[in-house]
């Protein structure tokens, strides 16, 4: 069961993560889960909305391993930001529900 949250910085939500132990950077080991997407499950979503610019907007997953591995990866919806994995992740979340 996927858990979602709303905060007020994905600073906050990043801190509530790293306190239940997701420690993993999966923003720097992307290419795993693209690669092996039935080993990870996203356990918590966190959805940041920024109040004046739609650009600020990001979501934070809290993603677990079969290995028992846990990690964080942020989603922004930036121009900049990495649609294909960020598209891949709201793949799997849907797939998690």
């Amino acid at each position: 069961m996927t858990r979602m949250y709303h905060y007020a910085t994905v600073s906050k939500a990043l801190d509530q993560l790293h306190e239940k132990g997701f420690t993993c950077d999966f923003n720097r080991n992307a290419d795993a889960i693209k690669k092996n997407p039935e080993k990870f499950e996203i356990v918590h979503v966190y959805r940041y909305e920024g109040d004046s610019d739609p650009g600020d907007e990001a979501v934070v997953y809290g993603i677990k391993s079969n290995s028992g591995k846990k990690g964080v990866y942020v989603a922004g919806f930036s121009a900049d930001s990495d649609q294909e994995t960020a598209k891949f992740l709201f793949d799997l979340s849907i797939k998690g529900r």
